[in-house]
């Protein structure tokens, strides 16, 4: 990582995109940590500008990027929270108008657009990263935990899932993005899949995966299946499907001594969307009913779910910005990611 030169708190923060990734996963935990302000948003939208401005009245609203990067002597920050095919480029003018950058996962479309960004980012000496929140699912660090002690041997097999009945797609980017732009499940929930692996088991030797368009007229996969065998000797499974009538379990982990089943998706997504903050006393807090359970057939036992913390990006980010601590996501993990997408896009096309 370059070595960063230190900011002062209040680490002044532009937004690009107010839509379901500036609204819900940025700029609540922006507006949370007293170590952040928000202090620009860009959106073009009518409803998204009278909403940011309802909810953030001390920022500065700004239709383009262009404005942004006018002022970005005022700025420390840029968190990219924009359509995938366009964050490379806006890392580019973030990282040219000497800003520290925050990209939203996916990270690149490709390697080299990736790796391009990671050499003029420690070329400046400025802080890259990128948001994969998901490493801050309860129920991922509950697992991480269990692999960690040893609660289920050794590991063979990793199964992981993002299911969901959604037959008619939101009227958003992501129904006419390609993969070309960075559009499909893949790219959208693969990126965490994918990530959430290579973090419990390691690097990957080999892959297998599946994809398909369902939907007619789709543009870019909506039904995918992935399958990676780790150096580490474990096979990891990874489901991502808009389209599923019934869904599997998010985690069906085997050992050599015990297994680990989940069921159900991690809350704070939800509860941003239904209007929760992360200071509210039960934010990221899983109700029993929906814990995993560790052991053999027979000899199950509920495992409470740790609560989910997606503030801890940002609070590790701040730690890397004002006292050099490391980023809270490596870019050149987020690049593996990619390449391992790109991988399967060969594949299978």
């Amino acid at each position: 990582m370059p070595k960063i030169k230190p900011a002062v708190a209040p680490i002044r923060t532009g937004l690009i995109g107010f839509g379901t990734s500036g609204r819900v996963f940025h700029s609540p935990f922006l507006a949370a940590n007293p170590d952040f302000s928000l202090d620009l948003i860009v959106t073009r939208d009518p409803a998204r500008l009278e909403l940011a401005a309802e909810r953030y009245p001390q920022a500065r609203l700004v239709p383009a990027v262009d404005d942004l990067v006018a002022a970005a002597d005022d700025l420390d920050l840029v968190v990219i929270g924009s359509p995938s095919g366009t964050h490379v480029e806006l890392a580019h003018a973030a990282l040219d108008a000497g800003l520290a950058v925050v990209v939203d996962k996916p990270f690149a479309v490709t390697t080299r657009q990736g790796r391009g960004l990671i050499e003029k980012a420690a070329r400046l000496g400025l802080l890259l990263t990128v948001f994969q929140n998901r490493r801050w699912d309860g129920d991922f660090l509950t697992l991480r935990g269990l692999v960690a002690a040893g609660a289920l041997g050794e590991v063979r097999r990793f199964e992981s899932r993002f299911e969901w009945w959604k037959p008619e797609q939101a009227k958003s980017w992501k129904a006419t993005a390609t993969i070309a732009e960075g559009g499909g499940i893949l790219f959208d929930l693969g990126a965490h899949l994918i990530d959430q692996a290579l973090q419990l088991f390691g690097p990957v030797d080999d892959v297998y995966a599946e994809t398909m368009t369902r939907r007619p007229g789709g543009t870019a996969d909506d039904d995918t299946f992935v399958s990676l065998h780790h150096g580490s000797g474990v096979r990891s499974h990874l489901w991502m499907n808009g389209l599923a009538a019934q869904v599997g379990p998010r985690f069906h982990v085997l050992g050599a001594d015990a297994g680990f089943t989940k069921w159900g998706l991690d809350g704070q997504e939800a509860a941003l969307k239904a209007g929760a903050r992360p200071t509210d006393a039960d934010f990221g807090l899983e109700p029993e009913s929906t814990w995993g359970v560790l052991g053999r057939d027979g000899a199950l036992t509920r495992v409470p779910t740790e609560r989910g913390a997606y503030g801890t990006f940002y609070a590790a980010l701040a730690d890397a910005l004002l006292r050099g601590g490391p980023a809270p996501v490596d870019p050149e993990d987020a690049l593996r990611v990619i390449s391992i997408i790109e991988r399967v896009n060969l594949l299978t096309h």
